[in-house]
């Protein structure tokens, strides 16, 4: 056997650093995208909604409560990539990444939403404000989905057939 087809063999990557890791840039990246879109008025929720029911809403809407927000997301999506990874982590493709961030959408802006109150109902958020919403959180989903499908579903480089073996 080749040096490199044994090596590539060996490596396993741990589920619960790699979720931890993706749910860390998921949230980095795309709250930061959601901070872009409220600094730019393409939505209407405050980037720091999840932490509506524990700060005062004139803190939210400060610089420092924009930021704790941007923190709460990411706090959101390491969950999430950790149920990801608990739950689909053999899931192929971008669709089940992209359903996944539907469910969340409905999960934070309709269902739970009704419960802690942390934004206006969807039938009373503007257009803009939920295709938005809705767009940000299906790319969400699809980067953790089909970040999680390539890393565990692609199986060329541990094969010895991929790009790094010598046939």
């Amino acid at each position: 056997m080749h040096p490199l087809q044994s090596r590539s063999a060996s490596i396993h990557t741990n589920r619960f650093t790699f979720a931890l890791e993706l749910g860390f840039y998921a949230g980095l990246i795309w709250g930061g995208i959601r901070w872009f879109f409220y600094a730019f008025n393409f939505t209407s929720v405050l980037p720091g909604f999840l932490l509506e029911p524990f700060f005062k809403h004139s803190f939210l809407e400060s610089t420092a409560g924009q930021l704790a927000g941007w923190l709460s997301f990411i706090v959101l999506s390491v969950a999430a990539s950790l149920l990801y990874v608990l739950l689909f982590l053999k899931a192929k493709g971008p669709w089940p990444g992209i359903a996944y961030g539907i469910v969340w959408w409905v999960l934070l802006f309709i269902v739970l939403n009704r419960l802690l109150q942390w934004s206006a109902p969807v039938k009373l958020l503007t257009w803009d404000t939920n295709i938005s919403e809705m767009c940000l959180f299906l790319l969400w989903g699809l980067f953790i989905g089909y970040t999680t499908a390539v890393e565990y579903t692609d199986e060329k480089l541990r094969d010895g057939k991929g790009v790094l073996s010598r046939s």
